[in-house]
């Protein structure tokens, strides 16, 4: 895990290097694309509500917020 910074484990959990190598280069990226790794993430979010484990959705849905916003921000012109 790389070196994570408080803001990034009250918000995600993880590391946002740690998200880019886990999420947004991983299988799933690599082989049906970063929406349907966001599709998910807010899969398990949704699960993890119904368990009665809201911090845990809040940070997958942090999560996917941040692959999101970093698939918009990749789109922006030059």
């Amino acid at each position: 895990m790389s070196n994570i910074t408080d803001f990034e484990a009250k918000c995600y959990g993880m590391s946002e290097a740690d998200i880019r190598k886990d999420y947004m280069e991983g299988f799933t990226a690599r082989l049906s694309g970063l929406e349907m790794v966001v599709m998910g993430i807010l899969s398990d979010a949704q699960e993890m509500l119904a368990m009665g484990h809201p911090e845990a959705a809040r940070k997958n849905m942090n999560i996917a917020k941040f692959i999101l916003s970093e698939m918009m921000t990749s789109k922006e012109p030059a």
